[in-house]
């Protein structure tokens, strides 16, 4: 039994030890991100699935997507979408993610609920804590950069 705990110590050790400083840590950027020791932050993954409104005319259908994508531009514009994109097909009826900067699985269903085809019943959400780099946000700054149409 010693000998466990001895083996036990020491493995604690080596893993305390492995664990080392970066020297490119920037303390005021991982400050402003919201980030952990590690570099990373929680967030909200939300699942779009098709919706159970199978019956909306085309138009409709064209109306509530355009306002799904002004949606979107409003919520990156507000800092709340990190991450949006389209899957592809697949057998779940999945039709896209959103990774949003919410701290709660609440405040997320509070943001979706903003969405046109969401209210339309046109997608529905399933939403769930996500943990990732809290550097996420920065990465709108270079889409910016290369996006040559806006959608």
């Amino acid at each position: 039994m010693k000998r466990i705990a001895i083996c036990a110590l020491l493995l604690l050790a080596t893993m305390a030890s492995a664990q080392t400083d970066n020297p490119k840590y920037d303390k005021a950027l991982a400050e402003s991100l919201g980030s952990d020791d590690y570099g990373m932050k929680s967030y909200v993954l939300a699942i779009l699935k098709t919706g159970t409104n199978t019956t909306a005319d085309k138009e409709t259908t064209s109306r509530l997507f355009r306002g799904h994508m002004d949606n979107m531009g409003k919520l990156v514009d507000e800092g709340k979408l990190i991450v949006a994109g389209p899957l592809g097909k697949n057998d779940k009826a999945y039709r896209g993610i959103f990774i949003l900067n919410a701290k709660t699985v609440e405040e997320a269903a509070a943001w979706v609920a903003t969405d046109p085809a969401v209210q339309g019943k046109l997608l529905d959400v399933e939403l769930y804590p996500w943990y990732g780099s809290a550097a996420l946000p920065e990465y709108m700054k270079a889409h910016e950069k290369i996006e040559r149409k806006k959608p």
